[in-house]
């Protein structure tokens, strides 16, 4: 018998071998519009300890991923993408494995995240190489947007790249492309002149205080307010991949309102692979604070010249054209469409447009809030290049974000 054949025959007889427990996930899709990349969550909160996965539908292999969400060493919820026809139903069947002498298996990453802290050794902005996963920083820090290389944590599905500031405004700057794939960890968001002549993309998008693309705010009764004062700020990475990377943004010791209790926040910011969209989770996590009297706010930053879109239900959006910087030799005028999507359990108010942004008032009644943002750059060569394709895209978004894959899992 061949001998690679036999090592194979071993590996899966062994394999098989040591699963602990088997569990059928059954999927269906209750749209009659197919559905590509859509990520079916599994908690292992019940089955103990976990250190391998395998997932398959039909006696073949798909990628997944485990996670360990609350940073206790222990992998708390299974993630795989599954593809869908139009009112097509999927079996798939889950094998778990507890020995601790296997690891999760390994597949190629389509998301990537990444933290560093700038090396005063190397001179080329893409090339820096003091790698970390997380930071803190006291809130009397002088300058913590500078502590970073690219000024915070960046992360990237094939389609997006996004950048999350580190100080006060915590605002997520974009990454444009032309191609699908991942770029960050080659131009780490400084793309070089010999990168964007092999087609590289690039930062897209000029921020200064705004929103962005839907930062988390404050909100005075007339306006939003900075993440300040706070006692600390911190950036982790809680998953690097392949399907999906996590990020998390911690304030703690926040003053929101001046005649309320300060709170933490912990953001959670969710890319998937094959997903222009981006999921955010707010939790408030500091006990004994009710914060259903207290009024946030989020958006998206007002292009210049853009136009808005919106279905006053807490879809909007906008398409417009601007330079990313003020360096307007060695960058052009860059379009954008973006788009914020609040579910109306947490919409207060949609606000005027003016100068900066297009703001929502948010509130809500637990310690949760969640919404999703999303975005496009006239680069791509996947993408959209008017202002009615984009918004008839977001349309479409809420559609498919309103209809999920609906997910039973049986155990046996």
């Amino acid at each position: 018998m061949n001998r690679l054949l036999l090592s194979a025959l071993v590996a899966l007889f062994s394999s098989t071998a040591l699963a602990q427990r088997v569990i059928t996930v059954n999927v269906a899709n209750p749209s009659s519009a197919n559905r590509t990349d859509q990520p079916v969550l599994v908690s292992l909160n019940d089955y103990g300890f976990v250190s391998r996965a395998i997932v398959t539908c039909n006696g073949q292999e798909i990628p997944c991923q485990l996670d360990d969400l609350d940073q206790n060493d222990t992998f708390d919820e299974l993630c795989f993408l599954v593809n869908l026809q139009g009112k097509e139903r999927k079996q798939y069947q889950v094998e778990l494995y507890a020995d601790p002498k296997l690891e999760p298996a390994n597949y190629p990453a389509r998301v990537f995240a990444e933290m560093l802290v700038r090396n005063d050794k190397v001179k080329q902005k893409n090339k820096h190489n003091n790698f970390i996963e997380a930071i803190t920083a006291r809130g009397d820090c002088a300058n913590s947007y500078n502590i970073q290389h690219h000024h915070g944590v960046d992360f990237e599905s094939e389609l997006n790249g996004i950048r999350i500031y580190f100080d006060k405004r915590q605002t997520l700057d974009l990454y444009g492309k032309f191609q699908k794939r991942l770029e960050l960890e080659a131009t780490q968001f400084y793309t070089s002149q010999e990168q964007k002549a092999e087609g590289y993309g690039d930062d897209v998008l000029w921020v200064g205080n705004t929103f962005g693309l839907g930062a988390f705010r404050g909100w005075d009764g007339s306006q939003p307010t900075m993440i300040e004062p706070v006692k600390s700020r911190t950036q982790r990475i809680i998953s690097y991949g392949p399907l999906r990377t996590i990020v998390e943004v911690e304030d703690k010791g926040w003053y929101v309102m001046a005649d309320k209790p300060a709170i933490n926040t912990t953001l959670r910011y969710i890319q998937y692979a094959g997903h222009r969209d981006t999921d955010v989770e707010v939790y408030f996590t500091k006990k004994h604070v009710d914060v259903k009297d207290y009024r946030f706010s989020t958006g998206i930053i007002n292009v210049k010249g853009s136009k808005e879109f919106s279905d006053k239900k807490g879809l909007r959006g906008c398409w417009g054209s601007d330079f990313p910087t003020g360096d307007t030799v060695n960058f052009k005028r860059e379009t954008v469409g973006l788009g914020i999507l609040i579910p109306k359990q947490y919409l207060v108010s949609e606000q005027p447009a003016n100068k900066d942004n297009y703001a929502f008032v948010v509130s809500t009644k637990s310690n949760v809030l969640t919404y999703k943002i999303t975005y496009t750059s006239d680069n791509e060569s996947f993408g959209y290049h008017s202002a009615a394709e984009w918004f008839n895209y977001l349309e479409q978004w809420r559609k498919e974000v309103e209809q999920p894959v609906k997910v039973t899992v049986a155990k046996r």
